[in-house]
């Protein structure tokens, strides 16, 4: 069997925030932006990147779904209790100098992992957990 990943989700309650982040933060082109049924979908992916797509989505992405769901799902939102993607870099302490003088809200410093990376990890504007991690010995 042949697979490969194509598009990952996460969630976010200001597109346009996530916007200044993914795309003048960590570099992400913009590779769609749609709306339906009052909500809005911005799809991102790294230009090395160009077959892996991560969509900016509503927490609740479904028109069908009920308003209690709706206030569920932006709730474990807000708590950073939903999660968002592990991205891969060259050098995580750039990465990390980077994207903290950007702003960028420190959840973990770079540290080698017993696991073999080394990683850091930051919130996104809607509170998503963001990892980045270098394979070790690079």
């Amino acid at each position: 069997m042949d697979i490969n990943l194509s598009t990952c989700f996460i969630a976010v309650d200001d597109h346009d925030k996530a916007l200044a982040f993914y795309r003048d933060v960590l570099g992400l082109e913009v590779r769609n932006d749609v709306g339906f049924e009052g909500m809005r979908w911005v799809t991102v992916g790294a230009p090395s990147q160009p077959d892996v797509n991560i969509v900016l989505e509503p927490p609740l992405a479904d028109p069908n779904a009920s308003p209690a769901d709706r206030e569920a799902m932006a709730e474990l939102l807000a708590k950073g209790l939903l999660r968002a993607v592990i991205f891969s870099t060259a050098d995580c302490d750039a990465t990390f100098e980077r994207i903290r003088a950007a702003g960028g809200e420190v959840l973990q410093e770079p540290v080698d992992q017993p696991y073999g990376v080394r990683d850091c990890a930051f919130r996104d504007p809607s509170g998503n957990m963001l990892r980045f991690t270098q394979a070790s010995g690079k």
